[in-house]
């Protein structure tokens, strides 16, 4: 992450001048793919899953622990991505692309090594996906049955290649994480991928599941406009609004000639 962040740091201000974008768009602020960005950065907010397993992993379980763990590393994704995104796109403005390692040229030195280490953390990153999914499979079918190395193998080898494959067995829990992987493998436009599925999963299960779990969980005896669920149902109108619009716009930009969405070759 250190050397991502840094490289970009770096090796922004040095690009040759017809890879920058128009200086006059640093400063602007509403632009119009607002929708699609706020989809995308509801991926932040999607950790429910991991929760649990991340809580079991510390030595000593405990939630004065847990919540040390968490604030600390969120102030540090919070100083990572903001120190990446301003010092990009204060260089690149309208040409900003959803990975903004393909904004440099194909043969600088230090953006590769970088592009190295990206795909180190990607490779390192979808298993702890993949471990929520197994860590379901085998709660839900197998808990009443002691630990089992062959079958949490099988299960583990089985879901990985599942999601490359773009296979969804039965018991594959996330299928459309599956079925979207097979594609996402075969097109170089990130930002749209990150558009599409931020829009239609991240916005759901970051502002509307856990406000309409909380309204539901709450005093039945209290209306929904009380001062306890109105905030909660804010949430969940809003996310709900922000996931249609985004998902409509991010699919009309995919499929239109406008959206150039490139294909790997």
């Amino acid at each position: 992450m250190c050397i991502i962040v840094i490289s970009v740091l770096i090796e922004g201000p040095h690009v040759p001048q017809e890879l920058k974008g128009d200086p006059s768009k640093r400063f602007s602020i509403l632009e119009p793919g607002i929708f699609q960005s706020i989809g995308v950065i509801s991926f932040a907010y999607v950790c429910h899953h991991n929760s649990l397993i991340i809580y079991g992993s510390l030595r000593t379980p405990t939630l004065d622990r847990f919540a040390k763990v968490t604030h600390i590393s969120t102030f540090i994704s919070l100083v990572s991505c903001i120190t990446l995104a301003i010092s990009a796109y204060l260089v690149f403005t309208n040409k900003t692309q959803g990975n903004i390692l393909n904004n440099f040229p194909a043969d600088d030195t230090v953006i590769n090594i970088a592009r190295f280490c990206f795909g180190l953390n990607m490779f390192t990153t979808s298993p702890l996906e993949l471990f929520v999914c197994r860590e379901v499979v085998e709660q839900y079918f197998f808990s009443h049955e002691s630990f089992n190395m062959r079958r949490h193998i099988f299960f583990t080898t089985t879901i990985l290649f599942s999601t490359m494959l773009g296979v969804s067995p039965i018991f594959v829990l996330e299928s459309a994480l599956a079925n979207l992987a097979q594609v996402a493998l075969v097109t170089c436009d990130l930002g749209v991928m990150l558009e599409i599925t931020g829009g239609a999963s991240a916005t759901a299960l970051a502002f509307i599941f856990p406000a309409i779990c909380y309204v539901k969980l709450s005093n039945g005896q209290l209306p929904w406009h009380s001062r306890t669920k109105l905030p909660a149902v804010a949430c969940a109108t809003f996310g709900f609004v922000v996931m249609c619009t985004s998902l409509f716009l991010s699919l009309v930009k995919a499929w239109a000639s406008a959206g150039d969405v490139r294909i790997c070759s």
